[in-house]
């Protein structure tokens, strides 16, 4: 019977990092989540035979990454409506919903992946490894090269660890790098390489965003977006692109009047969120989801929606605001 008191002292610090893991590999939080619980499953019972060739949390990693293998197997990659078709140019435009064939990216809560340390270093690290941009882009790898650039570029292990982690060679390690990095170039939006304002700031734009909305303030809302904003919302396919369009669609089609909005400030993927509430036709206020801005010095560059109630609750709030 394998020692329940060692287990939890030699594998519990590293749970948090795992998710975060679990969750760059999937695009999926609750994915994640099912993935590291089978992971210190499986850990568990192979515990009294670990001989400790490796790390701990060398071997807690070579289990979720195949987990995570095993599971991109089964499953198409999640994507956001920009990686779908290209911006609808008329803000008065049909907006088309996917259909059950889409599997819509999801955003991950700060809080359950940031990491439990005061150095300041170690927590811009990990929130520049979970930029939704980065997320969206590793969608497009290939599952073992997805593996091997999260492990090798976020995560700075060794290549001859990753061998062994994923039964391969150094050399192919090293090419299914080289590989990954070069399709990753092709589909990482330029757009997303800026140079982000102080955490002040940034919170400054956050809130001015959640009061110009939940006021139904168009005119205050396109002093915050960028010319080149962009704004998409799962799980609509449609998406806008340029200030010039996005204002328009916002203030015509989806902000209503003043009150009809409530937004809670959070934080997702390291950069401000908010956890949205819609008002019905009873007056009562119902989960809508999770809004994810990417800020720049100037202003606001992009608008993710994910329409998932559920995401509210993931996010640590109630079924109210």
């Amino acid at each position: 019977m394998p020692d329940s008191a060692g287990f939890a002292r030699d594998t519990e610090p590293f749970r948090r990092e795992l998710l975060a893991h679990c969750y760059r590999m999937l695009g999926s939080i609750q994915d994640a989540e099912d993935l590291v619980q089978e992971t210190y499953l499986r850990a568990w019972r192979s515990y009294g035979g670990f001989e400790g060739r490796s790390s701990v949390r060398t071997w807690l990693y070579q289990i979720a990454t195949n987990g995570c293998l095993t599971e991109l197997a089964r499953h198409s990659r999640r994507m956001l409506p920009s990686g779908l078709c290209d911006p609808e140019p008329d803000p008065g435009a049909y907006l088309e919903a996917a259909g059950t064939e889409v599997n819509w990216l999801q955003p991950v809560p700060d809080a359950m992946v940031t990491p439990e340390s005061a150095d300041p270093a170690a927590i811009v690290a990990a929130r520049e490894g979970l930029r939704l941009a980065l997320i969206a882009s590793l969608q497009y790898l290939p599952p073992r090269q997805r593996a091997v650039l999260v492990l090798r570029d976020v995560l700075a292990f060794p290549a001859a660890e990753v061998a062994v982690m994923l039964g391969t060679t150094t050399a192919s390690v090293k090419s299914a790098l080289q590989r990954a990095r070069a399709r990753l170039r092709e589909v990482a939006p330029a757009a997303d390489q800026i140079a982000e304002p102080a955490q002040a700031q940034a919170r400054a734009l956050l809130d001015q965003y959640i009061t110009a909305f939940e006021n139904a303030d168009a005119s205050a809302l396109e002093r915050l977006l960028v010319e080149d904003a962009t704004l998409e919302a799962t799980p609509l396919r449609t998406w806008f692109a340029g200030r010039k369009t996005c204002v328009p669609f916002l203030r015509d089609r989806l902000m209503g009047a003043p009150g009809d909005w409530r937004m809670l400030a959070t934080g997702a993927n390291g950069q401000p969120a908010a956890a949205v509430y819609r008002r019905d036709s009873r007056g009562s206020y119902q989960p809508y989801g999770v809004c994810v801005l990417t800020v720049t010095r100037s202003g606001i560059r992009r608008v993710r929606s994910f329409g998932e109630p559920g995401l509210v609750t993931v996010f640590g709030f109630g079924l109210t605001p």
